[in-house]
């Protein structure tokens, strides 16, 4: 098969699944990635097809081979989403120190992207790091709010967000 049919096949897969018909956009992709093992497109739209059925263990290996593959690694746009999909599949399989692995990376690449902090915020939580946890919502919280009351103790709720424990203003 060719790139251009690739891409073609690849796309139309990407429609199908988008259409609400999952498992037979996973069956294309599944076939797709058995024969362009290497493109890291391919393994994240095969992964996801497997997260949006439900099949989180079967989309894990596609997550981490579309986000080991370098040459050419997704765009920036696509790689924040595999994080996100990777940690919280991890997270959702019960493999928490991986979810909160994988969540921090994606964090550190992406510090804007509160998806993915808020996901992290879940992991640390099941991690029982629950401070953590709660330090980083309330710090997205006080960042994104567009509530008028939130934003008019934005830099309370971020003093408190750092030292939850404290009881002096």
């Amino acid at each position: 098969m060719r790139a251009i049919e690739r891409d073609e096949e690849l796309a139309e897969a990407v429609r199908l699944r988008e259409s609400g018909n999952a498992d037979e956009a996973r069956l294309r992709l599944q076939a797709l990635s058995e024969s362009w093992p290497d493109d890291a497109r391919i393994a994240y739209q095969t992964a996801w097809a497997h997260d949006v059925l439900g099949r989180e263990a079967e989309a894990v290996p596609h997550y981490e081979r579309a986000l080991r593959v370098t040459s050419p690694a997704l765009p920036p746009s696509d790689r924040s989403e595999a994080l996100l999909g990777l940690g919280s599949t991890y997270r959702v399989l019960g493999r928490f120190h991986e979810a909160g692995t994988t969540l921090r990376r994606g964090v550190a690449e992406f510090p804007e992207h509160g998806a993915l902090r808020a996901f992290l915020a879940m992991a640390l939580h099941n991690e029982g790091r629950h401070q953590e946890s709660v330090r980083l919502l309330l710090e997205l919280l006080a960042e994104t709010s567009a509530d008028e009351t939130v934003r008019e103790y934005r830099r309370a709720i971020g003093v408190y967000a750092r030292d939850l424990d404290s009881t002096v203003g």
